[in-house]
């Protein structure tokens, strides 16, 4: 019998810069000789919104490639769990000291990020290109979120995607997001059984940008508390609906999870110019624990 081999992980959470805040996130640093199989089961066992497994680059413009895995699957791109892994990197100095632009290597493709340095460094991701699909209706979606039709605002659901697929859900306030309960069987009645797993987003337009949450119960995550790589859809969506200005060099900031005890802030800068604007999503990370996993 081979004697056990010792893996070493973080925990962090990301989008806060409080502990006990923002969604925790256990990272890898090194993954290497851990099979697809075994990756999923560890994230089963700390049945976390998610895992990652660091593993050398394999293109050469990238410093690390990422695996990320939810207890049911494995993502092909995330948001806490880019910028979380990105944080560790920084701290075990797998990123070169003085380097605040670096690429991460994860199944949707490269994802630049870039650092602003400082006490506690606030890390962003560039979100991949944004794709919209098709249009739902407001009162099934209404029903779907255990709410009435007039609650909605008159925006029609839609989903979006930047790799994870999320159908948004515009309400008339932050007391109509936290009454909202996702019906799960009806949430595969109103996809249809051949369609890939979907994300369930809701939220109300503030003066600061939104105030949200966002349901994954397909993913094994009933609601999770910051949502990275759906918030620049979630930018994206409300400029095209008129639900915020979404001028140029302009700042968000979306507020989630805070119905589960877990608030995270997502900041949001859009930039660029009309067909060629860019939607780059940050946050704060707050080491937890480091401990060792022996398998």
């Amino acid at each position: 019998m081979k004697p056990p081999r010792s893996y070493r992980y973080w925990v962090v959470d990301v989008f806060t810069n409080q502990p006990l805040e923002g969604n925790p996130l256990a990272v890898f640093p090194d993954a290497s000789g851990l099979d697809d199989a075994m990756m999923q089961k560890i994230a089963r066992e700390l049945n976390l919104s998610e895992t990652t497994f660091v593993l050398p680059a394999r293109r050469p413009d990238c410093v690390a490639d990422v695996r990320i895995f939810t207890p049911a699957k494995e993502m092909v791109f995330a948001g806490h769990p880019t910028i979380g892994t990105s944080f560790v990197l920084l701290e075990e100095r797998m990123v070169p000291d003085g380097v605040d632009h670096f690429v991460l290597e994860e199944k949707v493709g490269p994802v630049p990020i870039r650092v602003e340095p400082g006490p506690r460094p606030l890390i962003w991701l560039a979100t991949p290109p944004i794709e919209y699909g098709r249009k739902y209706d407001p009162a099934a979606c209404a029903d779907l979120l255990s709410l009435g039709v007039s609650d909605l605002l008159d925006v029609a659901p839609q989903l979006v995607s930047a790799g994870n697929p999320t159908i948004f859900v515009a309400v008339k306030s932050k007391e109509i997001v936290d009454r909202a309960f996702l019906d799960v069987p009806g949430l595969k009645t109103l996809i249809g059984t051949d369609s890939e797993p979907l994300c369930v987003f809701v939220f109300v337009p503030t003066l600061e940008g939104a105030y949200s949450r966002m349901f994954a119960p397909l993913y094994g995550v009933s609601e999770d508390p910051a949502t990275g790589s759906s918030t620049g859809p979630l930018a994206s969506f409300m400029m095209r609906n008129g639900l915020t200005s979404g001028t140029a060099g302009r700042h968000l900031v979306s507020e989630q999870g805070t119905k589960m005890g877990r608030r995270s802030i997502l900041h949001v800068c859009i930039h660029g110019e009309n067909g060629t604007v860019g939607i780059d999503v940050g946050g704060y990370v707050t080491p937890l624990a480091e401990a060792t996993m022996r398998l």
